[in-house]
């Protein structure tokens, strides 16, 4: 049976480097919107992270070639993996020749011209090589594009295990070494001038923080704002950016629209993507320069990050040099300390040995603060805001999915297991925008770096936290963690969490996450010394931090196999009849319930005031037997507000689906309401129900009660706590219930005692005015 692709030509002829190069960039072009030459990155193509793994397979099967997904990662351009493949490999053998050459012409002639301004991530005034050489534009246009490395591997390299980190100590840390060179090119400026801004550029716009920061800087500023957006056009650019605020629960209006200007183009461009005239113009229009612009990817390697974190940001140098010279606000990462040995973060430590950052998003961080350094020695004014953890918002719960801490937190909801850490350093996005933009905005606040991240958060703390919010977890080594969350996603696939399970598996980005979880606390006495001046709020913390997010991706869920965070059960019993006008004298038939109410963790009952419903009930007038009941009980639903002409108010409202034996289904509904009379116990108790079939109006009406003598055993002593948590843990969880629950019962009652005595208030004065005429 033929085969297709390369394999049905196999020939024994070793790979040249150039040959494989050409043919790894035509497979892998077949996933990607265009073509790519072999010096595009894949992942700057528009590749995905989805996109490797599959592409993975392809090169096996049509090339016979199996880089790991590290290696991917580590530099996806086609050259690059090559290169390390026949390093490894150099045995391997070539499919037939006229083949590739027919395929790399293709890939050739389909290509962009390798060396343009939209390919080359490397052109403006700092393009160079690993060796530092520079060339102009007009070079470029006539020569291959540069690729940043060395054509040959060194007889030096240290390979560890044939993967991307062997390359570390040649591709990796020259190249990076070659990109610093290029702020020693920058002009000598003078100083800026200290007013605040009204012309700001901002990049990042459309991501999580930057989205944040753009609305923080309208708001407190009277700035207008350019957004740097990769686009085709302006007009593309600013629906990018509304779709980009949108996503966030962030506000779109015409003030917005007004105040914002969208323009095309892609920080890892030279010049931006903008040709020469636009330049020139924006140089000359804005008075400030902030960079919130950043690929954050902990599988990715130096080599195909620089692009985007270094040279974008030593472009925006550039621009900050050009004509009158303008204040460059650089947001940076925490990431630049892991693997050091400081036993406190400070704002002015110095930042970790480079040859000890674990991956090559630290490296990345790293380059682009040791860049703009020295930029600043040549006279640049440059303020440097670093970042830990960036957390949800505390108001809307928006968050970035594909954050490591909001992967934690899901797989926490999920799981209820954390990883043991030493401490967090984290902070809501809302305080973070909030302070970066004061900063941006106050000329004296300028040229020196702040840690944006709040007071550190303990394991301690945090396990008392979600204690506290009804998600006690277990701790675990954080590389036992790591293999169990693993395993357990790809046994029970939850899409939510499939982008932490890619993290996790990666040898490279688990060296990230042991950086994090030993990380020592970060101090920011600046920061705190400028946010007290300024009279701006704290950082929320605390389950006020956390809350929201809880709550949104409580979707999650618990594992089916799970015990439920708390349950406790209700007997209920009474009488219904039926509603059919045509009988005179209505039969009265018992109705009795046993249910069983859980809740799986605090977000579903705090927030969401929901508890599920589980049980059976006996009912000879739908079947002899008993009926299952599933469903939810909504805790004072409308907030307690009273149903359409009605004076009572709503407790509880059940929403209950019924099956019989025979497969029959029926559905129930019941509301225990709250009036201002006596017997307020019972009414807590007592529910009004309606019972009809599927598809069809109640057929039934009536009322069920609790026993009295079982409220205390059932709802009271009878409550039944996750046994997998502490003992301490499963008290407080207890007596957390109780006076939430027992409040929310209190506040039911009360309503309806002050609405009449409102009501009798009013009366009072009608009637004294009556008298009065």
């Amino acid at each position: 049976m033929p085969t297709s692709g390369f394999a049905s030509t196999r020939a024994l002829r070793r790979w040249q480097v150039e040959e494989l190069a050409e043919a790894i960039a035509a497979v892998a072009g077949r996933s990607l919107p265009g073509t790519m030459d072999v010096d595009t990155d894949f992942f700057d193509a528009g590749g995905t992270s989805i996109a490797a793994v599959e592409l993975l397979g392809v090169l096996d099967r049509e090339l016979d070639i199996r880089p790991d997904l590290d290696t991917v990662f580590f530099d996806a351009r086609p050259r690059r993996l090559a290169h390390r493949w026949l390093a490894d490999n150099p045995e391997a053998v070539a499919p037939q020749a006229d083949l590739a050459q027919t395929l790399g012409s293709a890939v050739r002639e389909a290509a962009m011209p390798a060396g343009t301004a939209e390919n080359d991530p490397t052109g403006s005034w700092f393009a160079t090589t690993a060796e530092g050489d520079e060339f102009d534009a007009a070079e470029r246009s006539e020569r291959p594009a540069q690729t940043g490395v060395p054509e040959r591997l060194p007889a030096n390299v240290r390979r560890i295990g044939g993967n991307a980190e062997a390359f570390v100590d040649t591709d990796d840390l020259a190249q990076m070494f070659a990109d610093l060179g290029g702020a020693d090119r920058l002009p000598l400026v003078g100083p800026v001038e200290r007013v605040a801004p009204q012309r700001i550029l901002l990049t990042g716009a459309t991501g999580f923080l930057g989205s944040h920061l753009l609305l923080d800087l309208l708001r407190h500023s009277a700035a207008h704002v350019f957004c740097l957006v990769r686009a085709d056009t302006d007009e593309d650019a600013l629906k990018r950016l509304e779709e980009g605020l949108r996503r966030f629960s962030l506000p779109w209006s015409r003030e917005v629209a007004r105040r914002v200007t969208a323009v095309a183009g892609d920080l890892r461009s030279p010049r931006l993507g903008l040709d020469g005239q636009r330049w020139e113009e924006l140089a000359a229009e804005v008075d400030s320069i902030v960079n919130a612009g950043a690929a954050v990817d902990f599988l990715r390697g130096y080599p195909s990050l620089r692009a985007t974190n270094v040279l974008g940001p030593l472009t925006l140098a550039e621009l900050a040099a050009t004509g009158r010279p303008k204040p460059i606000h650089h947001v940076s990462s925490l990431a630049v300390f892991n693997g050091s040995r400081a036993s406190l973060l400070a704002e002015d430590e110095p930042t970790a040995n480079v040859a000890a950052l674990p991956i090559g998003y630290d490296r990345s961080k790293w380059a682009a603060e040791a860049m703009l350094r020295r930029a600043g020695e040549h006279g640049l004014t440059v303020t440097v805001l670093r970042a830990g953890g960036i957390g949800a918002h505390p108001d809307t719960g928006a968050h970035n999915a594909r954050d490591l801490n909001a992967g934690i937190t899901a797989a926490l909801m999920r799981f209820r297991t954390v990883p043991g850490f030493r401490y967090l350093n984290a902070a809501p996005v809302d305080w973070v925008s909030r302070v970066a933009a004061e900063i941006v905005c106050t000329p004296g606040a300028w040229g020196h770096t702040y840690h944006l991240t709040g007071a550190p958060t303990s394991l301690e703390q945090l396990v008392a936290e979600t204690t506290v919010g009804g998600l006690g977890v277990r701790v675990q080594h954080w590389e036992q963690w790591c293999t169990d969350v693993v395993r357990t996603i790809r046994e029970e696939p939850v899409p939510e969490l499939e982008s932490l399970a890619q993290v996790l598996q990666s040898p490279v980005a688990r060296r990230q996450l042991a950086a994090m979880v030993t990380a020592p606390p970060a101090s920011s006495a600046r920061t705190d010394a400028f946010v007290a001046a300024q009279g701006l709020p704290a950082p929320a913390t605390g389950l006020a931090a956390r809350g929201k997010l809880l709550e949104v991706v409580a979707g999650v869920g618990t594992r089916a196999d799970a015990e439920p965070y708390l349950r406790f059960n209700e007997t209920l019993s009474g009488t219904v009849v039926s509603v059919d006008d045509t009988i005179e004298e209505p039969v009265t038939i018992p109705c009795d319930l046993r249910l069983a109410l859980s809740v799986a963790g605090s977000a579903q009952a705090f927030a969401a005031r929901t508890l599920d419903v589980r049980g059976e009930l006996h009912c000879p007038a739908l079947h002899p037997e008993p009926l299952t009941v599933e469903g939810t009980a909504i805790v004072r639903p409308h907030d307690g507000l009273p149903l359409r002409h009605e004076t009572r108010h709503p407790i509880m409202h059940y929403r209950l689906a019924l099956r019989d034996p025979d497969g029959g289904t029926w559905w129930m509904e019941g509301y225990k309401f709250a009036a201002a009379r006596r017997q307020l116990v019972r009414q807590l108790g007592t529910q009004a129900v309606e019972i009809g079939r599927t598809g069809e109006p109640a057929a039934y009406r009536g009322a069920v009660s609790v026993p009295m003598h079982t409220y205390l055993p059932d709802q009271i002593d009878g409550i039944q706590i996750d046994p997998t948590l502490s003992e301490r843990q499963q008290r407080l969880a207890k007596l957390l219930w109780l006076s939430w629950f027992g409040g929310q019962l209190g506040k039911s009652l009360l309503e309806p005692m002050l609405r009449v005595g409102t009501d009798l208030l009013d009366l009072r004065r009608a009637l004294r005015k009556d008298n009065r005429r």
